[in-house]
């Protein structure tokens, strides 16, 4: 790992940062109908999803197999099996701050998560927002394309993500939960600086993030009272579908 990677990925852990510290500023989100630009953003980070993360998975699929010391089926279950744990994960979350939420507005508390929910909410973030700090160092793609396409792509998934967030509890996420998970992503890069995980882990930690992604996109993007716009949807994944298949053909 030489110093320019250091520096390069430095600056992409910050910009991350400043998107969680900032979003609340971005008031032209805040609007109904939804900001076109939400539904750009979900467009890229399921093109990136389904276009890069799950073909880079199942490229590696021998040498995870020969990794886990399984055959190349069973590796291809566990793999997207984490994929599905990671949608899983993600959308009991969701349910949780839902039935939260409800419960609040019926003991006249206004509509908030409870704390238990909260600080499970932020610790289950926090630790995807570590992983993606880390995976700016130890990706399964490297190259400078690779790593320009990954936060571009996580970097307006986090719009949408902390967008969501802090709908559910704008206040607690201004107090404290932008904190929480900026220094998550900062510590996920730290860590990646540190401690080389096996290949095999990183793909796995890589798909559990492809699931987690996926939810929070859709989530977003389809319940009715988002009254999201499906064509800022469609150029979103078109537009970094045309990217990804550029890079993987011509770069």
């Amino acid at each position: 790992m030489d110093i320019s990677e250091i520096a390069i990925t430095a600056a992409m852990a910050s910009g991350f940062i400043a998107i969680h510290l900032m979003v609340r500023r971005l008031n032209f989100l805040d609007a109904t109908p939804r900001s076109g630009w939400l539904s750009f953003a979900g467009g890229v980070a399921v093109s990136y999803v389904f276009l890069h993360v799950l073909p880079d998975i199942a490229l590696h699929q021998r040498e995870f197999a020969d990794g886990m010391g399984v055959g190349a089926k069973e590796a291809e279950s566990i793999i997207y099996s984490l994929t599905l744990a990671g949608l899983a994960v993600f959308y009991g979350l969701e349910r949780a701050v839902k039935m939260s939420r409800g419960e609040s507005r019926k003991a006249g508390e206004g509509d908030k998560m409870g704390n238990r929910v909260l600080y499970l909410h932020l610790v289950t973030y926090g630790t995807l927002n570590a992983l993606i700090g880390y995976l700016l160092l130890h990706r399964e793609d490297a190259g400078a394309w690779s790593l320009g396409l990954y936060f571009v792509a996580l970097g307006l998934h986090f719009f949408t993500a902390d967008f969501g967030m802090r709908q559910d509890h704008p206040e607690a996420y201004d107090r404290l939960g932008r904190w929480v998970i900026s220094a998550a992503v900062l510590g996920g890069w730290v860590l990646g600086l540190v401690v080389d995980l096996s290949p095999v882990l990183v793909g796995c930690l890589f798909a559990f993030l492809a699931g987690g992604i996926i939810l929070n996109v859709l989530k977003e993007e389809l319940p009715e009272e988002r009254q999201s716009y499906f064509m800022p949807f469609v150029v979103g994944v078109l537009l970094y579908a045309g990217l990804i298949l550029a890079e993987r053909h011509w770069v």
